[in-house]
């Protein structure tokens, strides 16, 4: 059972990758400020699988580098169409952030341009409704109307439906400006001397820089996909059981505690959850054991889901539920107390 659900989620990878390549080849085309995803298989680094049915993309943005962090604080009296306001616009969150096109020493001419440009800031809603236009353009030039879908959004966020051999993928396509060349001040981490990870994969994890992706209307996401890939690797060098006890996490969320096409908690969350209790018990032996290893993931999720907090990895101060529906949340939370109760472990 497991092996199918790994093979038919693999089989979905590959085919939307192959529709999503042929669509942003098109939209590079028409655009030279969107990069085309790469066809790397399915670790390729700009897929992430939330769901079985719900991925997240991101499409890198070509003609910004030599990124450096903005100093000096600026007041913005604007609206995300450029027309003037009497109060500024309210400062981003922690994992938020302005992006001001000078802040790149090399930026292609498009990106000054007034259709992503206000006051020198580059808007992640001027960005999405170019975007967007460009993905509805490029499903038709690319005879793709039969495959591709997109689907109605509240906010400017790109999500299309995109039909496979087996089911139907909700996929949310993302504009990324990628900043492999230095770490981001609001990533205090790691927080002080911890054992794990070791500082040379710290020193390594650093190097990779992060992304800042549009998703909302002003302020940039940061996103940190190549520093927890780099975590998630070699994390059982030391013969212990934690990428078995992620993998049957995930495998009893999607059957059991939190199923359906638009779970509340993802694979993002367990990963979250993963790390931190990775950090908090870095020992060998804490993970020679798997039905306590296991039992402690389930508890520290069980705290986070019950108390509707979940701290991102890399930003304080961040609550990766803060959004999430609370009953939702309460729902999982009750099916979580059910099992710690009496674990059945799904090990098929």
């Amino acid at each position: 059972q497991v092996e199918q659900r790994h093979y038919l989620v693999s089989k979905a990878v590959e085919e939307v990758q192959k529709i999503i390549q042929q669509l942003t080849a098109e939209i590079s085309y028409k655009a030279t400020r969107f990069q085309a995803i790469s066809n790397a298989g399915i670790h390729n680094e700009n897929i992430k699988v939330l769901a079985p049915s719900q991925f997240l993309i991101t499409v890198p943005l070509r003609g910004l580098t030599g990124y450096r962090e903005c100093q000096v604080r600026h007041w913005r009296y604007y609206t995300v169409h450029g027309a003037k306001l009497l109060s500024s616009v309210r400062d981003p969150e922690e994992l938020h952030q302005w992006l001001e096109v000078e802040q790149f020493s090399k930026s292609l001419q498009q990106w000054h341009e007034k259709d992503v440009n206000i006051e020198g800031d580059l808007v992640p809603a001027k960005v999405l409704i170019v975007f967007r236009e460009l993905v509805e353009k490029s499903i038709i030039s690319c005879n793709l109307s039969s495959k591709v879908t997109v689907l109605e959004s509240f906010s400017s966020v790109v999500r299309v439906a995109v039909e496979t051999s087996e089911s139907q993928v909700e996929v949310e396509l993302v504009p990324a400006v990628e900043i492999p060349t230095c770490w981001p001040k609001k990533a205090q981490w790691p927080r002080c001397l911890k054992r794990w990870p070791s500082q040379e994969k710290v020193q390594c994890i650093k190097s990779l820089g992060f992304d800042l992706l549009a998703r909302s209307n002003y302020h940039w996401q940061l996103c940190f996909s190549r520093a927890e890939r780099m975590l998630m690797e070699g994390l059982d060098e030391d013969g212990g059981c934690r990428m078995k006890c992620f993998r049957i996490m995930r495998q009893m969320k999607e059957d059991v505690w939190c199923a359906g096409n638009k779970p509340v908690i993802t694979a993002y969350h367990l990963q979250t959850v993963l790390f931190w209790t990775c950090e908090k018990y870095p020992r060998t032996k804490d993970w020679r054991c798997f039905r306590e290893a296991f039992l402690r993931l389930v508890q520290k999720l069980h705290k986070c889901v019950s108390q509707h907090f979940l701290k991102h990895y890399f930003v304080k101060n961040t609550n990766l539920l803060k959004y999430a529906n609370t009953s939702d949340l309460d729902l999982v939370a009750s099916k979580l107390t059910v099992f710690l109760e009496n674990p059945v472990f799904c090990l098929d």
